[in-house]
C-alpha cells in the first residue's frame, strides 16, 4: 500500500520524506489555506516546492467548477511537473474533464468521493485514482471502510485500473483497516503515519534493553 501525506506543510512532508516510507502527496484549497497560501501564483510555487521534496504523486486541487475553467486550470497545473496528478471533484463537469484529461494522456484524482457509484463513474471516465473519504464517512456514523472494500470489489470485477486511494484516513486503526482490505493508497497526516511507530511494550523493552547494557557495562568497569 502507497503512503500519501495529505498537507501542504513543507516541514511534515520533508519529515516523512526523510523517514524513507513518503510515495506522494496531496492537498486541497483548505490545506493551502491553513499554511496561508494564498493566491494563484503562490500556490503554484507551492506546488512546485512540494515536487522538489518529493519524487513521486502530487495531487493538485482544481478550484474550477466549470468544465472550462477546470481544463484550463488542470493543464496549467499539469505543466508543473511530471508527478502532477490534477485533482479532479465528483461532479458531472468534474467528470467530463476527467474523461479530457485521460485521453490527454494527463493523471487524475477524482476527489470527494462517498459513494460506490460515484466511484464507478469515475473509474470508467479514466480517473488514475479514486478518493473516497472514509473519515468523514465515520463523522455521520457510516462505515467509510466498507465503502473501501465495495470499490475494491468492484474494480476488481471489471479489472479497471484505477486505483483506490483512502482519503480523510485519521489515525493508525485507519490505516491498518485499509492495508487489511487491500486499498492500493492511502492518505493521512503526519501524525497518523508516525502513530504506526508507537507501542508501550516496544518503548518499555527498548527501557529494558538500554538499562540492562547499563548495569554489564558497570560490571565490566568494576
Amino acid at each position: 500500500m502507497k503512503f500519501f501525506i495529505d498537507t501542504a506543510n513543507l516541514a511534515d512532508i520533508r519529515e516523512a520524506q526523510e523517514m524513507g516510507i513518503l510515495d506522494g502527496v496531496t492537498t486541497n484549497p483548505s490545506l493551502m489555506a491553513k499554511e496561508g497560501i494564498t493566491g494563484k501564483d503562490a500556490v503554484m510555487r507551492h506546488y512546485k516546492e512540494i515536487c522538489e521534496i518529493v519524487k513521486g504523486d502530487v495531487s493538485a486541487e482544481v478550484i474550477s467548477v466549470k468544465y472550462e475553467e477546470m481544463i484550463k486550470e488542470g493543464d496549467e497545473l499539469a505543466e508543473l511537473d511530471e508527478n502532477i496528478v490534477v485533482k479532479i471533484p465528483m461532479t458531472a463537469e468534474g467528470i467530463k474533464a476527467i474523461k479530457y484529461f485521460s485521453e490527454k494522456g494527463i493523471r487524475t484524482n477524482c476527489t470527494l468521493i462517498f459513494s460506490a457509484g460515484q466511484a464507478l463513474v469515475a473509474a470508467k471516465a479514466g480517473a488514475s485514482f479514486v478518493s473516497p473519504f472514509v473519515g468523514r464517512l465515520d463523522d455521520i456514523s457510516t462505515d467509510g471502510m466498507e465503502l473501501i472494500a465495495q470499490i475494491m470489489t468492484i474494480f476488481g470485477n471489471y479489472g479497471f485500473e484505477t486505483e483506490v486511494l483512502a482519503a480523510s484516513v485519521r489515525g493508525p486503526m485507519h490505516i491498518i483497516r485499509c492495508a487489511e482490505i487491500g486499498a492500493d493508497v492511502m492518505t493521512g497526516p503526519l501524525s497518523a503515519i508516525k502513530a504506526l511507530l508507537n507501542h508501550p511494550l516496544t518503548d518499555s523493552g527498548l527501557a529494558k534493553f538500554m538499562a540492562d547494557h547499563e548495569k554489564a557495562n558497570l560490571s565490566v568497569k568494576k
